[in-house]
């Protein structure tokens, strides 16, 4: 019998009991080389196999299938084989072997990009991080794969669905940032500025080494979210964030600091023509969309400031101030922003004038109340879980020992904890 028809009938009677499922892995990852040798001819054996009760096997025979080149007319036969494997394969058994599984996703990903069809890989791409996740706080090498698909078939609310979970646990830090990264653009897609920037905030003030592309990138994008949703940007990053980043990011990334400056200024005809004279920078980084909104952005800044100021102003002021065409173009503005909850007023129509109003909101709605409570419940699971990662790091080995060598930098017995009176 040869060994790939031995291998397929050891699969079919070694995939019932855990011990069974155990001895079979150390059987396939000997015969790994083998598979791998004869992946030509492997595609007709998954046919031997149940997905849902195989899965193991299965993993290690696809994986090895789809170890070469694949052509157009190959990837529209794998897309479909592979999708549904993900659907069927148990969990318990494809985690014996996580990197396999990884690698068959990743294929599936590049297969449905190389269809120029990335919506089909959205929803089984879903499905692959939830069977390999050990809980919802675990972030895996497919979270970004996933994010990526959702990107490109501009299905952002799926991938919102999965940005909201708490994240605890990360594989590799490179999936932190592509995670971040690619979240923090489909909330901008979204318009959901405030998770943007927390999103990109993280990766531009996660540790690094040396400073990387993706933060590079970030860091313009951060700076255009942070006009749009906040009117301002500050070049100092917190403390917490690395020296490297400190160091580099903000030369980097020399024509969006002076942007920011521009916007500072308030001053919208000179922000529009720095933008025009940087346009073909801005689109080589596929910014100028998000660009344009931070000029929209600096409109609405500009009214805000007003509601600072007056009580009443007309609308011909407002255009005149704020340097808009004509009343009814800044009547447009003063709506959107009533509708957006960006400021409070009213307008009337008859004599075209804008009255400001205070906040309404006293805080003390059961909607505002059940708001601040849940807060409280997130902060208080934040604050348990910190306690409880602090112990773990407490009792790390890797840790401890590090420890131990910074401490022998200084002997902390040669100084006295007291300070020491001089007669002068």
């Amino acid at each position: 019998m040869n060994s790939v028809e031995g291998l397929v009938t050891q699969i079919q009677g070694l995939s019932s009991t855990s011990s069974d499922v155990s001895l079979l892995q150390n059987l396939l990852k000997q015969a790994d080389d083998s598979l791998h040798a004869e992946s030509t001819r492997l595609l007709p054996f998954l046919d031997e196999f149940d997905p849902s009760k195989h899965s193991l096997g299965y993993l290690y025979f696809l994986e090895a299938c789809t170890a070469g080149p694949v052509t157009k007319e190959q990837a529209s036969s794998f897309v479909l084989i592979i999708a549904r494997f993900i659907s069927l394969c148990a969990s318990e058994q494809i985690r014996l072997a996580p990197d396999k599984f990884i690698s068959v996703c990743k294929r599936f990903k590049d297969q449905v990009l190389l269809l120029e069809e990335p919506l089909r890989g959205v929803a089984p791409m879903l499905t692959a991080i939830r069977k390999l996740q050990s809980s919802t706080e675990h972030l895996t090498t497919l979270h970004p794969e996933f994010l990526l698909l959702c990107l490109l078939a501009k299905c952002y609310k799926t991938g919102i669905s999965i940005l909201e979970e708490n994240i605890f646990e990360v594989d590799q830090p490179r999936d932190l940032f592509l995670y971040c990264y690619y979240g923090g653009m489909i909330c901008i897609g979204q318009k959901r500025f405030r998770k943007a920037f927390e999103l990109l905030h993280n990766v531009v003030t996660a540790p690094m080494p040396t400073v990387n592309a993706i933060a590079v990138e970030a860091y313009k994008k951060y700076m255009l979210v942070s006009l749009i949703h906040h009117g301002q940007f500050s070049t100092s990053l917190p403390k917490y964030a690395s020296s490297v980043a400190q160091r580099n990011l903000k030369n980097l990334c020399q024509p969006y600091i002076e942007l920011a400056n521009s916007y500072s200024s308030g001053k919208i005809a000179d922000l529009e023509t720095y933008v025009q004279a940087n346009t073909e920078k801005f689109e080589s980084d596929n910014n100028l969309g998000l660009v344009k909104q931070v000029v929209s952005s600096l409109y609405k800044r500009n009214i805000q400031r007003l509601t600072q100021t007056y009580l009443t102003l007309s609308l011909q002021d407002i255009a005149n101030i704020v340097q808009l065409n004509s009343p009814k173009e800044a009547e447009m503005h003063v709506l959107q922003m009533i509708q957006d909850g960006e400021i409070y007023a009213t307008i009337n129509q008859k004599d075209g004038m804008v009255r400001f109003l205070e906040d309404p909101e006293q805080y003390k709605t059961c909607e505002m109340i059940e708001r601040i409570d849940s807060s409280i419940q997130r902060l208080m699971t934040l604050s348990k879980k910190l306690t409880v990662m602090d112990e773990l790091m407490s009792c790390d080995p890797l840790y401890l020992a590090k420890a131990g060598r910074e401490r022998q930098r200084f002997d902390f017995d040669d100084f006295d904890t007291v300070p020491q009176r001089f007669n002068i």
